[in-house]
């Protein structure tokens, strides 16, 4: 097949009306619904199922037995035209679900670009994915939840409903999200979750420079290990550290959010030279 050719397995079913671009790969046994948009060079393995008000980038590639765009899990859905989008160079392994929008929640489930999904991992009604996040095995997320860009949640992690992961953050194995993670922080646990630290690894992973590092040790100090309430942290912090974009990513996702940060530290993290 040419890169400017749609390939079709005869075993498939592809409504008339869905829109596959130059290059699109369907393998056996696919089905596609009407309202399916598919972009350029996107390739479906085989036993993928694709209905719904759906919208895929370019480059895309989608392991068998992934379901994408049915009803999402609310019991106030009531047959809504609602989509999900999603972007380019994105890989979703076996058995991924996600579900459409819901009115509630501005009828949009949405992905961004260069993001990995693995095998079992779920996303529900109205979540908000960045780019280049990483979910690992049967990673779960409820409705209405934000993944902000390269966010890592590990195995089996279950994320409550309207919770938000900040931006480079790392959320341990089997963790239960219930607020919100706080960007470039490592929380872990079930009942409670505890803060592990700054993500340094990740961060370096990702080009930050050993200033920059240190710059978000200090805020992290300031936010967990001092005797303020989160208030009055990001106060200190406004006072006694100069404008720059970390500063503020984390003083802005602070002052959003609307279920609390998770700020109870390990009791190996329970001061600051631990950082």
């Amino acid at each position: 097949m040419s890169r400017n050719e749609v390939s079709i397995h005869p075993t498939s079913t592809v409504h008339p009306k869905a829109q596959l671009e130059a290059g699109v790969s369907v393998g056996a046994h696919c089905f596609l619904g009407e309202n399916v948009r598919i972009g350029r060079n996107t390739r479906l393995s085989s036993n993928i199922y694709i209905d719904g008000r759906v919208e895929i980038g370019e480059d895309c590639q989608f392991s068998p037995f992934s379901v994408i765009g049915t009803e999402p899990q609310d019991v106030g859905y009531r047959q809504e035209d609602t989509c999900i989008k999603i972007g380019d160079r994105n890989t979703f392994r076996e058995f991924v679900t996600i579900h459409r929008g819901t009115e509630k929640g501005r009828g949009e489930t949405r992905i961004g670009h260069d993001n990995y999904f693995m095998a079992y991992s779920h996303i529900a009604h109205d979540c908000r994915i960045g780019n280049s996040v990483i979910l690992t095995n049967a990673a779960t997320l409820g409705g209405h939840v934000s993944v902000d860009d390269f966010a890592y949640l590990s195995a089996f992690c279950g994320v409550h409903q309207f919770c938000r992961i900040g931006k480079h953050a790392f959320v341990g194995g089997f963790t239960v999200i219930t607020h919100d993670v706080l960007p470039f922080s490592k929380v872990a646990g079930m009942r409670p979750v505890l803060f592990y630290g700054l993500n340094a690894i990740g961060l370096r992973r990702n080009g930050f420079t050993r200033e920059r590092i240190a710059n978000l040790k200090e805020m992290f100090k300031i936010i967990f290990f001092s005797d303020l309430n989160t208030s009055q942290a990001v106060e200190k912090i406004k006072t006694l550290l100069p404008p720059h974009e970390d500063r503020e990513e984390i003083i802005a996702f602070i002052e959003s959010s609307k279920r609390g940060i998770i700020k109870k530290a390990a009791p190996q993290w329970e001061d600051e030279s631990a950082l």
